[in-house]
Protein backbone atom coordinates (compact mmCIF):
# COMPACT_ATOMS: atom_id res chain seq x y z
CA UNK A 1 0.00 0.00 0.00
CA UNK A 2 1.42 3.62 -0.35
CA UNK A 3 -0.64 6.99 0.23
CA UNK A 4 -1.69 9.20 -3.29
CA UNK A 5 -3.79 11.66 -4.65
CA UNK A 6 -6.97 11.32 -6.28
CA UNK A 7 -6.06 12.44 -9.51
CA UNK A 8 -2.73 10.10 -9.44
CA UNK A 9 -5.14 7.23 -9.03
CA UNK A 10 -7.55 8.45 -11.70
CA UNK A 11 -3.80 8.93 -14.21
CA UNK A 12 -2.46 5.24 -13.31
CA UNK A 13 -5.87 3.92 -13.76
CA UNK A 14 -5.60 5.50 -17.26
CA UNK A 15 -2.11 5.01 -18.04
CA UNK A 16 -2.17 1.05 -16.92
CA UNK A 17 -5.52 0.79 -19.14
CA UNK A 18 -3.78 2.37 -22.22
CA UNK A 19 -0.60 -0.12 -21.69
CA UNK A 20 -3.07 -2.81 -21.56
CA UNK A 21 -5.13 -1.95 -24.39
CA UNK A 22 -4.10 -0.52 -27.29
CA UNK A 23 -7.90 0.84 -28.24
CA UNK A 24 -7.76 3.04 -25.00
CA UNK A 25 -6.80 6.72 -25.54
CA UNK A 26 -7.98 10.00 -24.11
CA UNK A 27 -9.62 12.92 -25.56
CA UNK A 28 -10.58 16.16 -24.18
CA UNK A 29 -9.24 19.58 -23.64
CA UNK A 30 -5.92 20.69 -22.53
CA UNK A 31 -5.62 17.13 -21.63
CA UNK A 32 -2.35 16.13 -23.46
CA UNK A 33 -0.27 19.49 -23.57
CA UNK A 34 -1.27 21.21 -20.93
CA UNK A 35 -1.45 17.80 -18.48
CA UNK A 36 -5.11 17.91 -18.15
CA UNK A 37 -6.89 21.13 -16.20
CA UNK A 38 -6.41 19.27 -12.77
CA UNK A 39 -3.14 17.81 -13.81
CA UNK A 40 -5.10 14.28 -13.86
CA UNK A 41 -3.60 13.14 -17.27
CA UNK A 42 -0.06 14.25 -15.80
CA UNK A 43 3.29 12.83 -18.06
CA UNK A 44 0.40 11.01 -20.65
CA UNK A 45 1.21 12.63 -23.34
CA UNK A 46 5.15 12.23 -22.99
CA UNK A 47 4.02 8.51 -22.86
CA UNK A 48 1.90 7.77 -25.34
CA UNK A 49 1.60 10.69 -28.12
CA UNK A 50 -0.50 12.79 -29.31
CA UNK A 51 -2.25 9.86 -31.46
CA UNK A 52 -3.54 8.38 -28.11
CA UNK A 53 -3.77 11.56 -25.61
CA UNK A 54 -5.74 14.28 -27.84
CA UNK A 55 -5.74 18.06 -27.20
CA UNK A 56 -9.30 19.06 -28.59
CA UNK A 57 -11.17 22.57 -29.57
CA UNK A 58 -13.41 23.75 -27.14
CA UNK A 59 -16.09 21.78 -28.62
CA UNK A 60 -18.25 19.16 -26.16
CA UNK A 61 -20.44 18.30 -28.65
CA UNK A 62 -18.03 17.43 -31.16
CA UNK A 63 -15.32 15.44 -29.61
CA UNK A 64 -18.10 13.92 -27.36
CA UNK A 65 -19.64 12.82 -30.75
CA UNK A 66 -16.05 11.73 -32.23
CA UNK A 67 -15.55 9.64 -28.93
CA UNK A 68 -18.94 7.34 -29.16
CA UNK A 69 -17.67 6.72 -33.03
CA UNK A 70 -14.74 5.64 -32.31
CA UNK A 71 -16.12 3.47 -29.32
CA UNK A 72 -19.01 1.81 -32.22
CA UNK A 73 -16.04 0.92 -34.05
CA UNK A 74 -13.78 -1.22 -31.54
CA UNK A 75 -12.11 1.35 -29.56
CA UNK A 76 -12.08 2.26 -26.06
CA UNK A 77 -12.30 6.00 -25.47
CA UNK A 78 -12.00 8.00 -22.32
CA UNK A 79 -13.74 11.18 -23.04
CA UNK A 80 -12.47 14.61 -20.33
CA UNK A 81 -15.18 17.10 -19.34
CA UNK A 82 -13.35 20.00 -18.20
CA UNK A 83 -16.53 20.14 -16.04
CA UNK A 84 -19.75 18.28 -16.34
CA UNK A 85 -21.66 21.38 -16.74
CA UNK A 86 -19.88 21.34 -20.15
CA UNK A 87 -21.64 17.98 -21.04
CA UNK A 88 -24.64 19.62 -21.43
CA UNK A 89 -23.08 20.85 -24.62
CA UNK A 90 -23.14 17.04 -25.61
CA UNK A 91 -25.77 15.69 -23.61
CA UNK A 92 -27.83 14.70 -27.36
CA UNK A 93 -24.76 13.09 -28.07
CA UNK A 94 -24.71 10.88 -24.38
CA UNK A 95 -28.55 10.37 -23.80
CA UNK A 96 -29.16 10.14 -27.49
CA UNK A 97 -26.23 8.47 -28.76
CA UNK A 98 -24.05 6.38 -26.42
CA UNK A 99 -27.25 4.87 -23.84
CA UNK A 100 -29.34 4.12 -26.97
CA UNK A 101 -26.57 2.82 -29.84
CA UNK A 102 -26.84 -1.08 -27.94
CA UNK A 103 -30.54 -1.22 -28.00
CA UNK A 104 -31.53 0.67 -31.34
CA UNK A 105 -28.75 -1.46 -33.22
CA UNK A 106 -30.16 -4.65 -32.03
CA UNK A 107 -27.49 -5.50 -30.19
CA UNK A 108 -25.03 -5.18 -32.81
CA UNK A 109 -23.18 -2.29 -32.03
CA UNK A 110 -22.01 -1.14 -28.04
CA UNK A 111 -20.41 1.78 -27.40
CA UNK A 112 -17.36 0.81 -24.38
CA UNK A 113 -16.93 4.63 -23.28
CA UNK A 114 -15.78 6.38 -20.23
CA UNK A 115 -17.01 10.09 -19.77
CA UNK A 116 -15.20 11.37 -17.15
CA UNK A 117 -14.71 14.95 -14.64
CA UNK A 118 -15.92 17.09 -11.95
CA UNK A 119 -19.41 17.36 -10.43
CA UNK A 120 -20.78 19.96 -8.13
CA UNK A 121 -19.69 22.24 -6.40
CA UNK A 122 -15.71 23.44 -5.99
CA UNK A 123 -16.36 26.89 -4.09
CA UNK A 124 -17.21 30.23 -5.71
CA UNK A 125 -17.91 29.03 -9.13
CA UNK A 126 -21.30 30.90 -9.70
CA UNK A 127 -24.32 29.09 -10.74
CA UNK A 128 -23.35 27.94 -14.00
CA UNK A 129 -20.55 25.12 -13.11
CA UNK A 130 -21.83 24.27 -9.60
CA UNK A 131 -24.23 21.86 -10.39
CA UNK A 132 -24.73 18.16 -9.81
CA UNK A 133 -25.84 15.66 -12.56
CA UNK A 134 -25.40 12.60 -11.01
CA UNK A 135 -28.97 11.90 -10.92
CA UNK A 136 -29.60 13.24 -14.38
CA UNK A 137 -27.51 10.85 -15.53
CA UNK A 138 -28.11 7.97 -13.42
CA UNK A 139 -32.17 8.02 -14.55
CA UNK A 140 -31.03 7.00 -18.25
CA UNK A 141 -31.19 3.47 -19.22
CA UNK A 142 -28.02 2.48 -20.96
CA UNK A 143 -25.30 4.35 -18.54
CA UNK A 144 -23.61 3.43 -15.88
CA UNK A 145 -22.98 5.91 -13.44
CA UNK A 146 -19.93 5.98 -11.08
CA UNK A 147 -19.02 8.37 -8.60
CA UNK A 148 -16.10 7.48 -6.26
CA UNK A 149 -15.35 9.30 -2.87
CA UNK A 150 -11.30 8.04 -2.33
CA UNK A 151 -8.54 7.36 -4.46
CA UNK A 152 -8.42 3.34 -4.13
CA UNK A 153 -12.34 3.56 -5.39
CA UNK A 154 -11.50 6.03 -8.15
CA UNK A 155 -8.25 3.80 -9.31
CA UNK A 156 -10.52 0.45 -9.47
CA UNK A 157 -13.65 1.69 -10.51
CA UNK A 158 -12.15 4.00 -13.31
CA UNK A 159 -10.11 0.76 -14.63
CA UNK A 160 -13.56 -1.22 -14.42
CA UNK A 161 -15.20 1.62 -16.20
CA UNK A 162 -12.75 1.64 -19.02
CA UNK A 163 -12.96 -2.47 -19.55
CA UNK A 164 -16.89 -2.01 -19.59
CA UNK A 165 -18.58 -2.61 -22.45
CA UNK A 166 -21.57 -0.15 -21.72
CA UNK A 167 -21.11 3.88 -21.62
CA UNK A 168 -20.38 4.41 -18.17
CA UNK A 169 -20.30 8.77 -16.46
CA UNK A 170 -17.65 8.72 -14.11
CA UNK A 171 -17.95 11.79 -11.82
CA UNK A 172 -15.16 13.03 -10.03
CA UNK A 173 -15.12 16.48 -7.66
CA UNK A 174 -12.39 19.45 -8.03
CA UNK A 175 -12.24 19.52 -4.88
CA UNK A 176 -11.03 15.89 -3.67
CA UNK A 177 -8.27 15.67 -6.68
CA UNK A 178 -5.32 16.73 -3.74
CA UNK A 179 -7.33 14.47 -1.35
CA UNK A 180 -4.92 11.56 -0.47
CA UNK A 181 -5.44 7.57 0.32
CA UNK A 182 -4.44 4.36 0.42
CA UNK A 183 -4.25 2.29 -2.53
CA UNK A 184 -2.82 -1.29 -3.62
CA UNK A 185 0.19 -1.27 -5.37
CA UNK A 186 -1.23 -4.02 -8.23
CA UNK A 187 -2.20 -3.09 -11.25
CA UNK A 188 -4.96 -5.72 -11.08
CA UNK A 189 -6.84 -2.86 -8.74
CA UNK A 190 -10.16 -3.79 -9.92
CA UNK A 191 -13.62 -2.51 -7.96
CA UNK A 192 -17.10 -4.09 -9.57
CA UNK A 193 -19.19 -1.49 -10.41
CA UNK A 194 -22.30 -1.92 -8.33
CA UNK A 195 -20.71 -2.87 -5.75
CA UNK A 196 -21.32 -0.57 -2.55
CA UNK A 197 -18.69 -0.33 0.12
CA UNK A 198 -19.59 -0.68 4.36
CA UNK A 199 -17.40 1.74 5.23
CA UNK A 200 -17.86 1.24 8.98
CA UNK A 201 -20.42 -0.88 10.52
CA UNK A 202 -22.69 0.38 13.14
CA UNK A 203 -25.70 -0.66 15.30
CA UNK A 204 -28.01 2.76 15.70
CA UNK A 205 -28.52 4.74 12.39
CA UNK A 206 -27.68 3.84 8.70
CA UNK A 207 -25.69 6.78 7.09
CA UNK A 208 -25.29 6.27 2.84
CA UNK A 209 -24.16 8.95 1.08
CA UNK A 210 -21.09 8.80 -2.58
CA UNK A 211 -18.53 11.34 -3.53
CA UNK A 212 -17.35 14.21 -1.81
CA UNK A 213 -20.40 13.85 0.59
CA UNK A 214 -18.63 10.96 2.23
CA UNK A 215 -16.41 13.32 4.28
CA UNK A 216 -19.69 14.39 5.97
CA UNK A 217 -20.89 11.15 5.95
CA UNK A 218 -17.94 10.06 8.10
CA UNK A 219 -17.26 13.16 10.27
CA UNK A 220 -21.27 12.79 11.52
CA UNK A 221 -20.06 9.09 12.49
CA UNK A 222 -17.34 10.39 14.73
CA UNK A 223 -19.34 13.17 16.21
CA UNK A 224 -22.19 10.16 17.22
CA UNK A 225 -19.66 8.35 18.74
CA UNK A 226 -18.80 11.28 21.04
CA UNK A 227 -22.17 10.40 22.21
CA UNK A 228 -22.08 6.38 22.50
CA UNK A 229 -23.94 6.47 19.20
CA UNK A 230 -23.07 3.83 16.55
CA UNK A 231 -23.17 4.71 13.02
CA UNK A 232 -23.09 2.36 9.92
CA UNK A 233 -21.73 4.15 6.77
CA UNK A 234 -22.44 2.88 3.51
CA UNK A 235 -20.74 4.17 0.08
CA UNK A 236 -22.64 3.58 -2.74
CA UNK A 237 -19.91 4.08 -5.34
CA UNK A 238 -22.46 3.32 -8.02
CA UNK A 239 -25.18 5.32 -8.36
CA UNK A 240 -26.41 3.60 -11.96
CA UNK A 241 -26.66 0.59 -10.65
CA UNK A 242 -27.63 1.35 -6.97
CA UNK A 243 -26.51 -1.79 -4.47
CA UNK A 244 -30.04 -1.37 -3.16
CA UNK A 245 -29.07 -4.97 -0.99
CA UNK A 246 -26.71 -3.27 1.25
CA UNK A 247 -28.64 -0.32 2.40
CA UNK A 248 -31.90 -2.87 3.17
CA UNK A 249 -29.69 -5.39 5.08
CA UNK A 250 -28.30 -1.69 6.63
CA UNK A 251 -31.46 -1.13 7.77
CA UNK A 252 -32.80 -3.92 8.99
CA UNK A 253 -29.93 -3.99 11.25
CA UNK A 254 -30.05 -0.05 12.04
CA UNK A 255 -33.88 0.53 11.93
CA UNK A 256 -32.95 4.48 11.18
CA UNK A 257 -31.52 5.74 7.59
CA UNK A 258 -30.15 9.14 7.03
CA UNK A 259 -29.13 9.74 3.34
CA UNK A 260 -26.75 12.87 2.25
CA UNK A 261 -26.23 14.16 -1.32
CA UNK A 262 -25.47 17.17 -3.04
CA UNK A 263 -28.17 17.12 -4.91
CA UNK A 264 -31.06 19.35 -5.59
CA UNK A 265 -34.38 17.80 -3.88
CA UNK A 266 -36.71 16.49 -5.90
CA UNK A 267 -36.01 13.40 -8.17
CA UNK A 268 -32.64 12.73 -6.89
CA UNK A 269 -30.33 9.37 -5.65
CA UNK A 270 -31.59 9.92 -2.04
CA UNK A 271 -35.48 10.06 -3.00
CA UNK A 272 -35.27 6.97 -5.01
CA UNK A 273 -33.44 5.10 -2.03
CA UNK A 274 -36.14 6.55 0.64
CA UNK A 275 -38.85 5.33 -1.90
CA UNK A 276 -37.11 1.38 -1.99
CA UNK A 277 -36.62 1.38 1.46
CA UNK A 278 -40.01 2.00 2.60
CA UNK A 279 -41.12 -0.34 -0.21
CA UNK A 280 -38.93 -3.13 1.21
CA UNK A 281 -38.18 -2.57 4.86
CA UNK A 282 -40.63 -0.54 6.06
CA UNK A 283 -41.29 -3.25 8.99
CA UNK A 284 -37.77 -2.32 10.40
CA UNK A 285 -37.83 1.13 10.50
CA UNK A 286 -38.47 2.98 13.69
CA UNK A 287 -38.13 6.78 12.28
CA UNK A 288 -38.92 8.47 9.54
CA UNK A 289 -36.30 8.34 7.03
CA UNK A 290 -34.26 11.54 6.24
CA UNK A 291 -32.09 12.92 3.86
CA UNK A 292 -29.73 15.68 3.38
CA UNK A 293 -29.75 17.51 0.21
CA UNK A 294 -29.01 21.31 -1.49
CA UNK A 295 -31.35 23.74 -0.73
CA UNK A 296 -33.96 24.10 -3.86
CA UNK A 297 -31.82 26.68 -5.39
CA UNK A 298 -29.02 27.47 -8.03
CA UNK A 299 -25.80 27.60 -5.86
CA UNK A 300 -25.05 31.19 -5.81
CA UNK A 301 -21.38 33.08 -5.64
CA UNK A 302 -21.51 34.02 -2.34
CA UNK A 303 -19.79 31.85 0.31
CA UNK A 304 -22.16 32.50 3.27
CA UNK A 305 -24.97 30.98 0.62
CA UNK A 306 -23.06 28.37 -0.24
CA UNK A 307 -22.56 27.05 3.00
CA UNK A 308 -26.41 27.32 3.84
CA UNK A 309 -27.00 25.35 0.75
CA UNK A 310 -25.02 22.24 0.87
CA UNK A 311 -25.08 19.87 3.10
CA UNK A 312 -23.21 19.66 5.89
CA UNK A 313 -22.10 17.91 9.21
CA UNK A 314 -24.45 20.09 11.13
CA UNK A 315 -27.03 19.20 9.27
CA UNK A 316 -26.74 15.92 8.94
CA UNK A 317 -26.01 15.15 12.81
CA UNK A 318 -29.00 16.83 13.69
CA UNK A 319 -30.77 14.50 11.48
CA UNK A 320 -29.46 11.43 12.65
CA UNK A 321 -30.31 12.81 16.33
CA UNK A 322 -33.55 13.30 15.14
CA UNK A 323 -34.03 9.58 14.23
CA UNK A 324 -32.99 8.65 17.11
CA UNK A 325 -35.27 10.86 19.18
CA UNK A 326 -32.20 12.66 20.94
CA UNK A 327 -31.44 15.97 21.50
Amino acid sequence: MREIQFREALNEAMSEEMRRDENVFLIGEEVAEYNGAYKVSQGMLEEFGANRVIDTPISELAFTGIGIGAAMNGLRPIVEFMTFNFSLVAIDQIINGAAKVLSMSGGQYHAPIVFRGPTGNAGQLGQQHSQNFDSWYANTPGLKVVVPSNPKDAKGLLKSSVRDEDPVIFMESELMYSDKGEVPEEDELLIPIGKADLVREGSDVTIVSFGKMMKIALETADELQKDNYSAEVIDLRTIRPIDYEAVVNSVKKTNRLVIVEEAWPLGNISTELTYHIQRHAFDYLDAPIRRINNWDTSLHYAPTLIEAILPNTQKTLQACKDVLYVE
